[in-house]
């Protein structure tokens, strides 16, 4: 193989011939560089504008054709008929005038006229405006001609009256195969110009004559492709086709006929001349392609600019020139770099030695410990696996590199590993000590003693991780824990009563749940269900002492002890009035409400939904804050309907905040004109912006399994709703979830 090396020294003798052959190459390269992307970009531009013309052409067929048929169909109409056979009646006319003005608004067209066999106007949908036709004569026009000769005439020209662009439509009103007169059509094609908005690409439409009578140049209305003879301009004017304007030839002074039938021609461009040099002149290159329309006469002309060609040339031949100053600069530098290249070769070759040695005395340290050596990188990404890891988790290390370390612990125990590692460095305690369950490679689980703990290497910080099987231990473990589920099999035993009514609530559920009142009262049971727990736990404490107090004041009594009998059954009432204040809770929102929006003051609202929240906050140790003056707050709802939305809002934020350590909800208010705003905000981590859109659909949810059937938000959703509200969610911008409750004011006061 050649080296750059090899290549330099005949380089240097002959430095002057190189650099001469560098010139000649980069001649050659751009002027094929220059004259491939013409030829390229012409073809390009060629075909763009081959295709605008056609969709032009298409936009002005269909315009034509909308009012092709409209001449003959007019031309059978009897009101016309009566017109033209009864010449002196006014009324005749009155009612042809007034069905062509009907006529012309119905159809968007310009001017509809009726006009007898000398071309007299007899009847005109202008007939009330200053500028009206009846009375005109135009049998000098072409489309009268055509048309009293019995054949359907078409026609473009200016206006007598109105002076403005028109195509005319002309048919012979027939009765009893006699010609009497001539019905035209008129429609303005001034639109079609403003349709077109490419500044690169410039539209006429000519007449036979060549005469451009529709241009989005301004400046190129009414001038001619070419001169035109002094006959053609006599036949023009006496036609008064154009009135009195005046027909100048384009200045084209360049013609270019291409292979592919389009032409390029240069033209002169500008509206003054500054002085005997030209200067206010300017020539501009086009490529013009036409089209003749069938049956109309007019013939399509587009003229694409060739600006946007040479700016694509010239930006060809600076990127040729670019690349071959930078290969040329390339090779320079791989020339140069060659020899520094084989110098650092050689040092890296004694160094990697040296490393590889180091690594091989620490590794033998490593693979012939006891416990599994795990070191990770900063982003907790596996970088080295040692023997005795190998055999526990059954990953062979080249496998398993570069993989983070959650794919070894279980889902349960990645929480607390991440949190160490991902802590700053000044807030992190020196290791991390758990227990953990660990993942093998075929899937199955065995307990682990994990330390985790912070090395420095090279100034970057990485983990080390020391794994112990401790499954023995983990048996006595489960020997204690078979002890504990009997005893809680005889708790539950206790609670059989309260699991049996839950089933009932369940069927119940199943059997009402095509209803929206029974859904409703079925969410309220699913959070008594999540509250059962909790209450079953208060309920037991009283029932163990009623249980005892009643045991000592039978034996009191056998003992004639009738006061301290007394005392044990004051003991028993204040148990069972403890009891009545945990269960009235239950029943106050296990009731159905009446149905009907009412005036509901917020300070009961507040009230029902802490009663039964309260036990739940507390366990939690969750701070939930309202507002002041509920008392003088009043909206139109239902008090039961909104007490269940408040307690499923609150119920969600605090599984929201499950993880975090502070948990708080917010609860505020803002008035507006006629409606109230409650915002209930919880601190947890918020919901995914790809979530927000589905949070209110039925059985949606993000809660694990267990936790929910995705209803509650569902049913608080159709409540707000059915009240003449609104709920919606956000995520606040430092974190957490805003639910909205918007709501129709009853009475206002206090808000401040």
């Amino acid at each position: 193989m050649i080296s750059l090396g090899s290549l330099i020294q005949p380089w240097r003798k002959h430095r002057i011939l190189v650099s001469v052959m560098a010139v000649i190459a980069y001649a050659l390269i751009t002027g094929q560089t220059a004259s491939l992307s013409r030829s390229q970009g012409m073809d390009a531009l060629q075909s763009r504008a081959q295709a605008d013309l056609n969709r032009y052409i298409l936009s002005l067929q269909q315009k034509l054709d909308r009012y092709n048929k409209l001449p003959s169909l007019l031309s059978t109409h009897s009101l016309l008929h009566d017109a033209l056979k009864n010449p002196d009646s006014a009324a005749a006319r009155s009612a042809a005038n007034v069905y062509l003005e009907y006529v012309t608004n119905t159809v968007e067209a310009a001017d509809v006229y009726l006009m007898d066999k000398n071309g007299t106007t007899a009847a005109a949908s202008n007939w009330a405006e200053p500028r009206s036709f009846v009375g005109q004569n135009y049998s000098f026009r072409p489309y009268f001609q055509d048309a009293i000769a019995g054949k359907p005439g078409r026609y473009f020209a200016l206006g007598t009256m109105s002076q403005r662009r028109g195509y005319y439509f002309s048919y012979p009103v027939t009765v009893r195969d006699k010609i009497l007169g001539v019905v035209v059509v008129k429609i303005d094609l001034n639109e079609i110009e403003s349709d077109w908005s490419d500044p690169n690409r410039h539209i006429l439409v000519t007449d036979e004559d060549g005469v451009v009578f529709i241009s989005t140049e301004e400046g190129w209305k009414f001038r001619t492709l070419h001169p035109l003879t002094p006959q053609d301009m006599q036949r023009i004017v006496k036609s008064l086709r154009y009135g009195n304007r005046e027909l100048h030839a384009l200045e084209i002074i360049e013609r270019k006929r291409r292979n592919d039938g389009s032409q390029l021609i240069t033209l002169l461009d500008g509206k003054r001349i500054d002085n005997a040099a030209l200067d206010g002149i300017a020539a501009t290159q086009y490529l013009m392609q036409s089209r003749m329309m069938p049956d109309s006469g007019l013939n399509v002309v587009i003229l694409a600019s060739t600006r946007e060609v040479s700016r694509q040339v010239f930006n060809a031949v600076i990127l040729a020139s670019f690349v071959y100053v930078a290969v040329g600069l390339l090779v320079l530098f791989l020339m140069a770099r060659d020899r520094i290249k084989r110098e650092r070769e050689r040092f890296k070759q004694q160094r990697t030695e040296a490393l590889e040695e180091n690594e091989s005395r620490i590794r033998a340290i490593i693979d012939n410990t006891q416990a599994g050596l795990i070191t990770l990188d900063a982003q907790g990404r596996i970088e080295s696996f040692n023997t005795t890891a190998e055999r526990l988790f059954g990953y062979d290390e080249d496998n398993i590199r570069a993989q983070y370390f959650s794919i070894l612990v279980g889902h349960q125990d990645r929480r607390a590993c991440w949190d160490h590692i991902t802590t700053a460095d000044e807030e992190r305690p020196a290791e991390l000590f758990i227990e953990a369950s660990g993942c093998r490679q075929d899937g199955s689980r065995f307990p682990i003693e994990l330390v985790i703990g912070e090395m420095r290497v090279a100034g970057v910080n990485r983990f080390i991780v020391t794994i112990h099987d401790i499954t023995e231990r983990k048996l006595y473990e489960q020997e204690l824990q078979q002890a504990r589920d009997e005893l809680e099999s005889r708790v539950e035993s206790r609670t059989a009563d309260l699991t049996r009514a839950n089933e009932k609530l369940l069927e119940e559920v199943e059997q009402h749940r095509n209803t929206q009142n029974e859904l409703i009262q079925t969410a309220k049971l699913a959070v008594l269900g999540q509250m059962s727990a909790g209450i079953n736990h208060e309920l037991n404490q009283p029932l163990t002492a009623i249980r005892a107090y009643a045991d000592n004041a039978r034996a009191f009594l056998g003992m004639g002890k009738t006061e301290v009998a007394a005392s044990n059954l004051d003991e028993i009432g204040g148990l069972t009035e403890r009891m009545a204040k945990i269960i009235h809770p239950l029943k106050e929102f296990s009731r159905k409400s009446s149905g009907q929006p009412e005036p509901v003051c917020l300070q009961a609202v507040r009230d029902g939904a802490m009663s039964i929240m309260y036990g739940r906050l507390s366990k939690v140790g969750a701070e939930i804050t309202w507002p002041d003056n509920l008392s003088r707050i009043y909206v139109m709802a239902d008090m039961v309907r909104l007490e269940q939305v408040m307690v499923n809002l609150i119920s969600n934020a605090l599984q929201a905040m499950e993880g975090v350590e502070q948990k708080r909800i917010e609860i505020s208010l803002q008035q507006q004109e006629e409606s109230l705003i409650i915002r209930v905000r919880d601190y947890g981590p918020g919901i995914p912006s790809s979530e927000l859109g589905r949070v209110f659909e039925p059985f949606f949810t993000t809660k694990q399994a267990g936790q929910g059937l995705g209803l509650g938000l569902s049913i608080s959703h159709r409540i707000i709703e059915n009240l003449n509200g609104r709920l919606s969610v956000e995520n606040h911008r430092d974190g957490g979830a805003i639910f909205i409750i918007e709501l129709p004011l009853a009475q206002v006061a206090g808000i401040e």
